[in-house]
């Protein structure tokens, strides 16, 4: 079948056009093929899809993931990335169950530690020097460079203990040799979030960065929030990855009015967030616009940054010979109270809701997980 799309305001383009026609093979065109059918947007805005950068979908491989449909389409995401569920002992579960099969685009980060998610936080996956097979490790991104986007570490005390700053040493070693991204976790410690700064190069993530938690966060002291932003003005990305317990309201709304603002959101989706308080990447984003975050910045990083980790072009997606992958959303009114990671509460008055996601020739219906805006 074949497509034109119509009605929509574009906005994260570098050369935005009216009318967008795909083909049957789900290519864009120049032209609109014979018998396309045409698609009202209805006057919503249209971007390129949008990403998710840190979820948890290796479904049935750990205790604690979503399946990729629950993180994906439905709620307006047409590509994401797994943060670190799998390990190289089980990588190759995520990318055949997963990763391969999925309607979306799946990618991964690669989780330092062998057993990555399977019994979340019950077994921690960096105990000790055991949890680490460097070569099984290297083996695993070689056999799948197309699939793999990053290394993944969580460096916090839950997971390392008295293991401190090595296992995001070793990470770190492992994503240079390979020539990855490092996205780390951080969070209460050991280490220290400054330990886990030192390593970082341009490129590298840290996801979490707008937590709360004391002695994790990039607040805690003045010169560790001036390590931040010098951080993050040199090409460190700093990642929402909102979760059960890494977002404060109050950090990101002091970031934010000081102009440090996040390179992308996500969600860390995942069994025990996505009932509240994450739900899904709309309402994760539209807490972000609630505490300063503009609405072109906040589809930046929903979609052009993200995109550029997970191998997808973003402002070209218009482009005739691209593969169409949009989402189609309005900017809605609504009167709903939003949580964040550590309780606090505030007042969303306006949302990013989802209507549909287009991927090739294919159109589906897409909404917030926690229903339409009264």
């Amino acid at each position: 079948m074949s497509l034109t799309l119509k009605n929509f305001r574009p906005v994260g383009f570098n050369d935005p056009v009216d009318v967008i026609h795909i083909g049957p093979d789900g290519m864009i065109r120049d032209e609109a093929a014979e018998g396309a059918v045409p698609v009202d947007c209805g006057g919503a805005y249209l971007s390129a899809g949008w990403s998710d950068l840190h979820v948890h979908v290796w479904h049935g491989g750990t205790d604690i993931s979503v399946r990729a449909s629950e993180a994906g389409r439905a709620t307006g995401v047409t590509s994401m990335a797994d943060a670190g569920s799998a390990g190289e002992a089980n990588f190759h579960g995520l990318r055949e169950y997963v990763i391969d099969p999925a309607a979306e685009t799946v990618r991964a980060f690669l989780n330092i530690g062998s057993i990555g998610l399977v019994a979340c936080n019950r077994v921690p996956e960096l105990i000790d020097m055991r949890s680490i097979d460097i070569d099984r490790t290297l083996a695993v991104i070689e056999a799948n460079r197309d699939v793999i986007c990053g290394i993944k570490v969580r460096a916090s005390g839950v997971i390392v203990g008295s293991w401190g700053i090595t296992p995001a040493k070793i990470a770190k070693r492992i994503a240079e040799m390979c020539e990855l991204p490092l996205m780390v976790h951080v969070g209460e410690p050991p280490p220290l979030i400054d330990e886990v700064f030192d390593i970082l190069t341009p490129g590298d993530i840290v996801t979490h960065c707008f937590n709360g938690k004391r002695a994790g966060s990039i607040r805690d002291t003045p010169a560790l929030w001036a390590q931040a932003r010098q951080l993050s003005d040199s090409g460190v990305r700093m990642d929402i990855g909102h979760g059960a317990a890494s977002f404060d309201f109050d950090v990101a709304r002091r970031a934010i009015s000081e102009g440090f603002k996040p390179w992308s959101i996500s969600t860390d989706l995942h069994l025990r967030n996505i009932a509240g308080p994450v739900h899904d990447l709309a309402t994760t984003a539209s807490k972000l616009l609630a505490v300063g975050l503009g609405l072109e910045d906040a589809v930046t990083a929903i979609t052009t940054n993200p995109r550029s980790i997970i191998g997808l072009g973003g402002p070209d997606g218009m482009a005739a010979g691209r593969r169409a992958d949009f989402t189609v959303f309005d900017l809605a009114d609504c009167d709903m109270i939003a949580t964040d990671s550590d309780g606090g509460v505030l007042r969303l008055e306006k949302v990013l809701e989802p209507r549909m996601t287009i991927i090739g020739a294919d159109v589906q219906a897409a909404a917030r997980r926690i229903g339409a805006p009264r």
